[in-house]
């Protein structure tokens, strides 16, 4: 078992700056990490992971704005979001599995309560 807590979460002017973070209950060394989001009204979908040895993927949408980050001594991850769009208002979720990264959310046993995002234009 491995559970999650996000931080960091809250209102944004658009062209501004986030960092949220994901703090796990144990060792994450193994795991690929990542972070999806739900808009309203939306599909949960994945915005960026990371695996075990620190190779990242990122949507499209969060390319070049967005960067995730480990730190395996601290089993925490990190969610870097800068340039920030009213589009990407949501509510964040940190995932976990054993393996490389995923885009499909049902390939993640873990999962945090999320973290709620909101940017104004």
């Amino acid at each position: 078992q491995v559970q999650l807590v996000e931080s960091g979460g809250g209102l944004a002017q658009a062209g501004g700056s986030l960092r949220l973070a994901c703090g796990a209950s144990r060792s994450i060394n193994l795991y690929a990490m990542a972070w999806f989001r739900q808009g309203p009204g939306k599909e949960r979908e994945f915005v960026a992971g990371i695996n075990s040895g620190g190779t990242t993927m990122y949507a499209d949408s969060v390319k070049g704005r967005f960067t995730v980050s480990r730190d395996n001594a601290k089993n925490a991850v990190a969610l870097q979001m800068n340039s920030l769009k009213p589009e990407d208002t949501a509510n964040y979720y940190c995932a976990a599995r054993l393996g490389g990264v995923r885009i499909a959310r049902k390939e993640y046993v873990y999962w945090g309560q999320g973290t709620q995002v909101t940017v104004s234009s």
